[in-house]
């Protein structure tokens, strides 16, 4: 369903997270399943998952999920691109 006051042929294309793993700072790996939009904001999101536990689905606004961090004094990506295979 699309909001009328937002017709899909008026919306900017969304900044992609490009699919594959990626390490989290943290060590734990996850797998960016692709990139929508907050149904309200319509600021872009990245949509991944754990693969680890339980596998659960999150989201996070894509600028956030692209930024760094800094680590003892280090700049480092939030969340590092491994690659694109899972075998």
């Amino acid at each position: 369903m699309h909001s009328p006051q937002h017709p899909d042929g008026d919306l900017p294309p969304v900044p992609e997270t490009p699919a594959g793993l990626y390490r989290h700072y943290k060590g734990m790996l996850y797998e960016v399943v692709g990139t929508a939009r907050h149904s309200e904001t319509l600021e872009p999101m990245t949509v991944y998952r754990a693969l680890y536990g339980e596998h659960g689905l999150w989201v996070r606004p894509a600028a956030m999920f692209a930024e760094t961090v800094a680590i003892d004094g280090r700049e480092r990506p939030r969340f590092e691109f491994i690659g694109t295979d899972r075998a």
